[in-house]
């Protein structure tokens, strides 16, 4: 399945619901926290390029499903 176009904003909103919050911020780099995975860097750009979308669902754990 293709990954889809995605912003920075909508993935933050998606991980919001799996039990992430955000931390802090710097710059344009949001850093999310989970009680029991490991924290991750979100970039608050308009289109999250292919490959950091792939290496931020990895480490979510999330499937391509939870992002429709």
């Amino acid at each position: 399945m293709k990954l889809p176009t995605i912003s920075g904003k909508r993935l933050i909103k998606i991980l919001s619901k799996k039990g992430y919050w955000i931390k802090d911020q710097k710059g344009s780099h949001i850093h999310l926290r989970h009680s029991t995975k490991m924290p991750v860097t979100i970039p608050n750009h308009k289109v999250i390029s292919k490959g950091t979308l792939k290496a931020i669902l990895k480490a979510t754990e999330l499937k391509l499903e939870d992002l429709k």
